[in-house]
């Protein structure tokens, strides 16, 4: 069975589980106790995520995924390629339009509390600013959509047809 590198099956679930951990965090952080830190947590994983994929594209280009082995209509395909390809955007622009709100903000960006990161520079007003500022909720309730229709995806697959699709990342 052809699947998907050890790399890029540790650097899938890691990131799955960051992704999510952000999404519950950023959505429900106003029904969370405020002594939790729960936003410099979700800043952190975000920042978290921009790095790790940056890493993850690299490994992508030096390591092409396996073909599939069973034949698959061509809608199907298709949307599959434009839900990853969304997947990659979202995990870039979220994670920096988090970090321009950030960075126009008077709080401190640090990870996870060990370290400041510096902040853009970008103040309050920038039309830059308005655009993540409206974009980030939005794209965080579309990506989180998207991680539904994925995860519905690799089941269908593994319980209905019961073909490769989802073990390829097992």
């Amino acid at each position: 069975m052809d699947r998907y590198n050890g790399v890029a099956r540790a650097l899938h679930w890691a990131m799955a589980l960051l992704i999510i951990l952000a999404l519950v965090l950023g959505i429900g952080h106003d029904a969370l106790p405020k002594d939790w830190a729960v936003i410099p947590i979700h800043k952190s994983i975000g920042l978290t995520v921009l790095a790790l994929t940056l890493v993850r594209i690299v490994w992508r280009l030096a390591h092409p995924a396996p073909r599939l082995t069973m034949p698959m209509p061509r809608w199907e395909s298709g949307v599959a390629h434009a839900t990853h390809a969304l997947f990659y955007i979202f995990m870039i622009v979220l994670p920096l339009s988090g970090w321009i709100m950030t960075s126009a903000g008077t709080r401190p960006l640090n990870w996870f509390f060990l370290f400041d990161v510096p902040k853009l520079p970008v103040t309050k007003g920038d039309l830059i600013v308005d655009l993540a500022g409206e974009g980030h909720e939005v794209m965080g309730f579309i990506w989180a959509a998207l991680i539904l229709l994925h995860i519905g995806a690799a089941l269908r697959h593994h319980l209905m047809l019961k073909d490769n699709v989802m073990r390829r990342m097992l």
